[in-house]
């Protein structure tokens, strides 16, 4: 099972850490032992004093394929989950400064919260979806998927040309503007429409 994550696929997340915008989506992976399934604690790794959250949609693949057309993609997905897109920030500045690749800073244990996953037909608009994170009871982020700069299709079918898609191969798609650190104590509650995703704390 691959983690793929998506990077910078909101205009104004990549403005608010002054990157540019993407011309094609930029992807990187997570290792399995990046999840952090239900609602369990995430404890604050000793490696880093500046862990952010990105609230990201994530994906389930639901069949086999490489080289997937853009127009077919919908095929390959019915289910969405929340996740959150942990960041060591002080480790990654530290890496992009050397030219150094940073998968350190986004692959630790337990980086990838995610929700259980639920049908694309349950939501009031599965073409628009709409979320939110809260921390400590205060809205922090608010999302769309219309205001995704590449849609799921669109990432699928590039994705798919350079690594072949399976079954229970899960994306994360990117995440909006209002990312910020976290800190022992917090509480975190993701929302997919109205409905509570992930509640869990940082120990």
């Amino acid at each position: 099972m691959k983690i793929i994550c998506i990077g910078r696929n909101y205009a104004n997340h990549a403005k608010e850490l002054n990157n540019p915008l993407p011309e094609k989506p930029v992807f990187f992976l997570k290792p399995e032992t990046s999840l952090l399934q239900r609602n369990k604690p995430f404890y604050y790794p000793e490696f880093s004093n500046d862990i952010h959250y990105e609230t990201e949609l994530v994906f389930k693949i639901s069949r086999n394929r490489s080289y997937i057309q853009e127009k077919f993609a919908s095929k390959y997905y019915s289910e969405v989950a929340l996740g959150i897109d942990f960041t060591a920030r002080d480790i990654q500045k530290e890496c992009k400064a050397k030219g150094l690749p940073w998968e350190i800073a986004k692959g630790f244990d337990n980086s990838a919260p995610i929700s259980e996953f639920i049908p694309l037909d349950s939501l009031k608009n599965k073409d628009a979806i709409e979320f939110h994170l809260e921390k400590n009871g205060e809205k922090v982020q608010i999302g769309i998927s219309t205001d995704m700069i590449f849609s799921i299709d669109k990432v699928i079918s590039y994705v798919s040309q350079f690594i072949t898609l399976k079954m229970g191969d899960i994306i994360y798609t990117g995440t909006p503007e209002g990312v910020g650190p976290v800190k022992i104590g917090d509480r975190l509650t993701g929302f997919i429409e109205d409905r509570e995703m992930f509640n869990f704390l940082v120990k």
